[in-house]
């Protein structure tokens, strides 16, 4: 009963406007220090980027979207996220933070209808100088492990992808499987830009394990500087 009173539009809708209010609030007392902004420098007031970060961290990249949209960075970005119910429900929460939503998923071309439609759509809005915020190991994993969409969508566009992470002192880690991090209210936190990495257009596929390591890395900077 609980699963199908979830499906409603409304009930998706005032439970998608609560926890955007949480996250809000929770982001906004967090104390932030950022680390590798120099990265970003380049794009005040230019040419669109793919920022990517492991699915764990959605709740918490937040923080770097509100601070880039303070300082002129990306002030359009779209992130893709699932066509499934709970793919809609995270993007009503990431549409409060002035993210334009797009669905679909990270997977190659031929992979599924569901990745041709969202690698067309970013596109599109690359194209017309949007930047995109992706999880290339969503939206059901396997975790920190990275689907070719992402490299694809790079090579064909020509923006460089922004390896970034972010972590908080104080987070309940949920038990689902990426381990998403939800932040609480009034800790320390940190987050991760690591060098742009281009993608060359004649060998996409060859970048992914270098983009890969790079989440990795970033990811694994912040949880170390967060201790």
């Amino acid at each position: 009963m609980l699963k199908r009173l979830m499906r409603r539009p409304a009930v998706q809708a005032a439970l998608a406007a609560l926890v955007g209010r949480y996250l809000a609030f929770a982001l906004s007392t967090t104390r932030w220090t950022l680390h590798g902004w120099e990265h970003l420098d380049p794009f005040i007031g230019g040419g669109p980027l793919i920022a990517a970060f492991w699915h764990e961290r959605l709740p918490l990249m937040t923080a770097l979207r509100l601070r880039a949209r303070q300082d002129g960075i990306c002030t359009r970005m779209v992130v893709l996220v699932s066509r499934h119910n709970d793919g809609r429900f995270i993007g009503d929460i990431m549409g409060r933070f002035h993210l334009d939503v797009v669905h679909g998923s990270t997977a190659s071309k031929g992979q599924n209808r569901g990745g041709a439609a969202g690698l067309r759509a970013l596109l599109e809005r690359v194209a017309g100088g949007q930047s995109v915020a992706i999880t290339p190991d969503g939206p059901r994993g396997p975790r920190r492990k990275a689907a070719p969409g992402m490299v694809q969508l790079a090579a064909l566009t020509g923006a460089p992808v922004l390896p970034c992470a972010a972590q908080t002192s104080r987070k309940i880690v949920l038990n689902t499987w990426d381990r998403m991090v939800l932040p609480l209210p009034f800790g320390r936190g940190v987050l991760v830009c690591l060098p742009l990495i281009a993608v060359p257009r004649n060998d996409f596929a060859g970048s992914l394990p270098a983009i890969e390591a790079a989440i990795t890395e970033a990811t694994d900077r912040a949880d170390a500087l967060c201790r």
